[in-house]
């Protein structure tokens, strides 16, 4: 792709559509110097398209817009186990990949994805409500109730409409890096990262005051990375004991609290990579991992690559 050209960005509007599925991706990939997205909205024709939840859309594409598009959101629709889509929606969609473009679903939008045929053999995820539905009509996919979003490369899935803009953030910091990603979220006043391993929701209830306090320690936290940040530590500062701590805290980021200080650290360390022109050395110890070499080893443990390529590829110097 021309460094010069926006990325395209269609969000693919079906009868039934949920308004929040649709409204994210839309606004999250907005156009905007921060963002170089263009956006168009399209159904499987021009026109008003009924939509979910007393809703209407009125869209000013057709199935043209996928020809056009890098990346095709798929948002949630009701009924979405009752019938596939239009075969024209499927067909449009099979060759919207074929050309290159990355297709991810919002929600039930799995099951339009699936009615493709290229979830087959993959994971996925959808809205927990119909995750044995998409399981039972989508038998050759790999459906994981376990997870806010997947990302099988050129097909993505996320739960409900909630977990689409975890999806839609950890698409930004694919493209972006995690400075655009992190500014896009406090743009929506969203929590900056959750991980797409995170279960869908919690079984059993969680008192308010506890889940304020975590919210709270983690903020704490990542204001004192560089300094030696223990589990006794983060306990103490939640006034609860480790072993709660550490339990309640899986539940509430899908880590446990010393992953979760260590991709905190690994983020940090990404965006001073992006911003600044400090050496490898000097970011490490910032960040609270010492040595250059520890930087390195748990940069390419959590992102598949050196603190060099990464700021080759993301930095905002030349």
């Amino acid at each position: 792709m021309p460094a010069s050209r926006l990325r395209r960005v269609c969000v693919l509007v079906l009868e039934g559509a949920k308004p929040l599925d649709v409204g994210i991706p839309a606004q999250v990939f907005t156009t905007r110097a921060s963002m170089p997205y263009e956006v168009r909205v399209c159904g499987a024709a021009p026109g008003l398209v009924t939509g979910g939840d007393g809703l209407a859309y009125h869209v000013a594409h057709g199935l043209d817009a996928l020809e056009w598009a890098d990346i095709v959101f798929i948002p949630g629709y009701r009924f979405p186990d009752r019938e596939d889509p239009p075969r024209a929606v499927v067909e449009a969609l099979v060759a919207a990949h074929d050309r290159g473009a990355r297709l991810a679903a919002i929600s039930t939008g799995a099951f339009a994805l699936a009615a493709t045929g290229l979830l087959d053999g993959r994971r996925a995820t959808t809205h927990w409500h119909y995750i044995r539905a998409l399981a039972a009509r989508h038998p050759s996919v790999r459906v994981d109730e376990n997870v806010l979003f997947v990302d099988e490369g050129s097909v993505l899935t996320s739960a409900g409409a909630a977990s689409g803009i975890d999806l839609c953030l950890h698409i930004l910091r694919g493209d972006l890096g995690v400075a655009a990603s992190n500014h896009a979220a406090r743009r929506l006043v969203a929590a900056p990262y959750r991980s797409g391993g995170q279960a869908q929701y919690v079984p059993r209830s969680v008192p308010e005051q506890l889940g304020e306090r975590f919210a709270a320690t983690r903020e704490w936290a990542l204001h004192r990375l560089g300094e030696p940040l223990t589990l006794e530590a983060l306990a103490r500062h939640a006034a609860v004991s480790p072993r709660t701590f550490s339990r309640r805290f899986v539940d509430d980021t899908g880590y446990t609290p010393m992953q979760w200080v260590m991709r905190a650290r690994v983020d940090a360390a990404r965006e001073s990579l992006e911003r600044s022109r400090r050496s490898v050395e000097q970011i490490a110890a910032d960040v609270g991992l010492g040595t250059a070499a520890n930087l390195r080893l748990h940069f390419q443990r959590v992102l598949g690559t050196t603190p060099t390529e990464y700021r080759r590829t993301f930095s905002q110097f030349d």
